[in-house]
Parts: C-alpha cells; structure tokens; sequence
C-alpha cells in the first residue's frame, strides 16, 4: 500500500492529522503507522532516524548548545465506531484525534519542514502508550537506548487545548483489606463480617481532605478515591476479607516512598498492598528553552491534573511540559474530535518556537 502521507500531507498539519487518524493504530498494534512514519522521516536528510520495534526516534545533530525533544505516542485505544476520520466544519473526528495524533501532527510536520531549528531537536513518534507501561515505547527506550533520551528539555504533545500543562501529578493504586472470621450466616454472631469492617475504609475516604498544592504557580490537586470493592463468598456465608481499591493522585511535591506512608497513615490499623504506582513531575519551568515556550504561547501555565510520561523525563532530569491541540476531556471518548483551528495555532506556536 502506498504511504498516505504524501508531501501535500506532510506539509498540512491538518491535512496530517486526518491522514494519521486514518491508519489504525490501537495499542500494540502501531507497525503500520509506525512503517509510515519512518518512510518520510528517512528521506529528510537533514535528519538521523533510529527505530526501536515499533517506536521512531529522528534527531537533528547541528551543533547547537541545546537539544529539546518532542515526542507523541502513535497507539489509540481500541475504535468505537470512529473510525475512519470526519470532518464536520471545524472538527475533525475520529479514533485518536484529540489523544493524540494532532500533536503527533505537529511533531512530524515540523521534523520535515524545519531543517535548522534553533535546538537541536529529537523527535519522539513512540508505542503502547495507551496500555500497561511495560509495553510502552519511551519505557522500551530507557532500557535499550538511554542514549537517545539525553535532552535539556522536552515537550510531551498530549492534549491540553492549547495551554501548557505543566509537570504531572504522582498516581498510585493500593488495596487496603479489611478482615474478619467466615461464619453461617443463620449463626452469623459466630462470625466477624469483614465486609461491615470494610465501612471503616470507606467513612475514612468520605472524610478525607485532599491537598491543595501550589508549584510554580502552577495548583495540583490531589485525591484519594475509592475504585473497586471485591468481598463476599456465597450467599449464605458472613465473609472473612473485604478488599478496597484505591487510587491515589499526589502532588509532584511527595516522593513515591511520601505517597505510600501517606495512603497507609489514612489507613492505619488496616493491611495495605500498594499494587501499582508512578511518580510524578514538577512543573519544570525554569529551563531556558521552557522560558522560551511558555513566551511563544503567551498564556500562563496550569498543572497537568493526570499522569503523563512527562514524568519519565523529569526521573532523568529533564524539565518537561504538556502541550497539544486536543481537549483531554474528549480523549478516548466515541466523539472524540479536534478542533481544526487549534491544530493551525499549535503549529504555529511550535514552529515560532523552534525557528
């Protein structure tokens, strides 16, 4: 098949981010797009491209005294009756338009068409973004190729509506476990029902009052809500263990390790199994080449309320923002769409930014 993206394409971002919405790319399933991709960065010569399964890396090497990234997973959630793209007035819809093959769009419009930026720039186009993280693209590179991640700064081309969302808030997942003695329940007072136990989690989660944080003029808020109670064993048996999944989204300000004393000081005198979790980022405004960013945009920054893989940067030291076309709160929604003029001045901004 031929590559739909022809150098007409290429040079529309629009047009760019129909044309990528148009090859299917659910997660774990990127080679097709990512076959693409790597077909039109290979004949830029100002460019050097590297592939790693199905994630591309292309980087300029001009000499200059900074290099920035920016980087946008190919992969989707699975389609929901979306696909492929349509365009309705000023909307484009379609399976990943808004999370986030517009930003993809900018990324790969600019790595063709601006031959000597002002940085030296590595272009990101990365997989399984979207699933457990030991699949993902950047995730795969750490190990592989640390190498290819050395930057001064990086820019995360996640949905944001055009605002800088800065740094990312921490999340982690716990199962805090209520227990009790199994009992008939006709003789139910010979039992302790760990089900009735498990409501002392529960007034302690109503009861809770998450932090409000200020960075860098930049509000994080946290929260810590229940997502899933498992307990029971048949219908006439009083249970001995009720579980409480909880999730936990933490200001960039606590550490992992600050995190789970927290999750288990709100629950002690309970059994807790911290089961999967992540650290956050700090705004990272500081940089330079940020400075410079948030001054081609021209709005102030708002923290990223959500975890993002600006925080695989920021473990390594890298100061790194959100900033993309979509409204978040369409991304994985069947109505999914974005809005053709923030492509136009998201383009915009970058290429002010990088030339």
């Amino acid at each position: 098949m031929a590559n739909p993206l022809t150098p007409d394409v290429m040079a529309d971002p629009v047009a760019l981010t129909r044309a990528l919405v148009d090859i299917e790319s659910v997660s774990l399933q990127e080679k097709e797009i990512a076959d693409c991709v790597e077909e039109v960065l290979r004949a830029a010569p100002h460019l050097s491209v590297w592939r790693h399964g199905n994630t591309v890396m292309a980087r300029t090497d001009l000499g200059r005294s900074q290099r920035v990234v920016l980087a946008g997973h190919l992969d989707t959630v699975p389609i929901n009756d979306n696909f492929p793209a349509t365009i309705q007035g000023d909307l484009i819809y379609g399976c990943g338009t808004s999370d986030m093959k517009a930003g993809v769009a900018f990324a790969l419009h600019l790595a063709v068409s601006v031959p000597e930026p002002r940085f030296d720039v590595t272009y990101f186009f990365y997989e399984a973004e979207e699933v457990d993280s030991q699949y993902n693209g950047l995730n795969l590179i750490a190990g592989a190729h640390p190498e290819w991640l050395a930057a001064d700064f990086a820019v995360l081309l996640e949905p944001t509506y055009g605002v800088v969302e800065a740094g990312c808030q921490g999340t982690m997942r716990a199962v805090v476990r209520a227990t009790g003695r199994r009992a008939h329940s006709a003789r139910s007072w010979r039992g302790v029902n760990a089900i009735h136990a498990a409501g002392e989690v529960l007034r302690r989660l109503e009861a809770y009052e998450p932090r409000t944080v200020p960075i860098d003029g930049c509000t994080y808020r946290e929260g810590l809500n229940a997502v899933r109670i498992r307990g029971g064993v048949a219908g006439n048996v009083v249970p001995d263990l009720c579980e409480v999944e909880v999730n936990y989204r933490f200001a960039p300000d606590r550490s992992e390790a600050e995190a789970h004393a927290h999750v288990r000081e709100v629950f002690a005198g309970f059994e807790v199994e911290v089961v999967d979790s992540s650290s956050g980022a700090l705004p990272g405004l500081t940089a330079p080449p940020a400075r410079e960013f948030l001054a081609a945009v021209g709005e102030a920054p708002v923290a990223k309320l959500g975890w993002t893989d600006v925080a695989r940067f920021a473990a390594l030291g890298i100061p790194a923002l959100n900033f993309g076309p979509g409204d978040p709160n369409l991304a994985h929604a069947p109505d999914e769409h974005v809005e053709i003029g923030k492509i136009r001045d998201g383009a915009a901004t970058l290429h002010r930014w990088l030339s």
